[in-house]
C-alpha cells in the first residue's frame, strides 16, 4: 500500500495545506457576489430588448 495513501499520510497533507484567512476568503465572496449581481442585471436588462425587439417586429405575445 502506498505510504500517503493512508490515515497518517492524509493527515499529513492536510497539515501541509494553506487554508484561506477569513479577510481573503471575504473578499472573494464579495468578489462573487458581485460579478453575479452584474450579470445578473445585463441578462435581465438583455432579455427585455430582446422582448422589446420581438414584439416591434411582430413576433412576441
Amino acid at each position: 500500500m502506498l505510504k500517503w495513501f493512508s490515515i497518517s499520510g492524509i493527515s499529513k497533507e492536510a497539515k501541509r495545506v494553506r487554508w484561506p484567512k477569513v479577510a481573503d476568503l471575504t473578499y472573494s465572496t464579495v468578489e462573487a457576489l458581485i460579478f453575479m449581481g452584474f450579470f445578473m442585471v445585463f441578462f435581465v436588462i438583455f432579455e427585455f430588448i430582446v422582448t422589446l425587439f420581438l414584439r416591434l417586429i411582430g413576433i412576441g405575445a
